[in-house]
């Protein structure tokens, strides 16, 4: 009940955000996209949680393998449709002609930032398993849905556009930021929400990193990696 009860907090804030926004800029915004960017968000939080605890853990772990496999199957059959497409949610390997020139060194700001973090909050001992998780699935679940589906549906939802470090944003690209780093942040326990202020920049400002890649590279191959190294930085180092 509390994991259900803090994703409809997060939805709620979610609508209220968008159709702010989006009746603040009537021409360039599409209700049902903003619909639709909820429900992903609760499909995607419901197999996270192997549907808030109901379905057994047959993979078993100190992790969550069995929940981000779901999270991860569901985030490509969503891409797979037609309203969607692999190459339109950025799922693809190839990257925008001439767009690696200027991305490599925001790649290197996002590794440098990691490696301050790890310093100054180093990680303890770690086993084989967490090395391993923290090398594959943060990455490889995590930015096809924020950076893929979901910033695919937000940015149908608000199709406004600013032009700004040579990548052209949205209102949807700077929610999905939020929505990032509010599931890190933000939950409801013990009878009462919580928000944790450092978790939220240390998760929401690489996220906008991370979006900035997406959108000049139009892939999340450079995001997918270097999420992988954020997180698992602390634990090889």
């Amino acid at each position: 009940m509390n994991g259900i009860i803090g994703l409809g907090a997060t939805l709620a804030l979610l609508l209220l955000l968008g159709l702010a926004i989006g009746l603040a800029d009537r021409q360039h915004f599409a209700a049902r996209w903003l619909v639709i960017a909820s429900v992903l968000v609760a499909i995607n939080d419901a197999l996270l949680t192997r549907l808030y605890g109901l379905m057994p853990n047959l993979i078993g772990g100190s992790w969550n393998w069995e929940g981000k496999l779901l999270a991860l199957g569901a985030t490509l059959a969503v891409a797979a449709l037609p309203a969607f497409g692999w190459r339109r949610s950025g799922l693809s390997l190839d990257q925008q002609q001439g767009s690696l020139r200027g991305a490599l060194p925001v790649a290197a700001l996002y590794c440098g930032f990691f490696i301050a973090i790890a310093l100054v909050f180093p990680g303890g001992k770690s086993t084989i398993e967490d090395a391993a998780f923290q090398l594959t699935m943060p990455g490889f679940e995590e930015e096809p849905f924020y950076r893929g589906i979901l910033l695919f549906a937000l940015d149908r939802a608000f199709t406004g556009r600013q032009r700004f470090l040579g990548v052209d944003w949205s209102w949807g690209a700077l929610l999905s930021c939020l929505l990032f780093g509010m599931a890190h942040a933000f939950g409801f326990a013990d009878g009462h929400f919580s928000f944790d202020p450092m978790t939220m920049a240390l998760t929401a400002l690489p996220a906008l990193i991370a979006v900035w890649l997406r959108l000049r590279t139009q892939s999340v191959l450079l995001p997918i990696l270097l999420h992988n190294f954020g997180n698992s930085f602390s634990l090889l180092a």
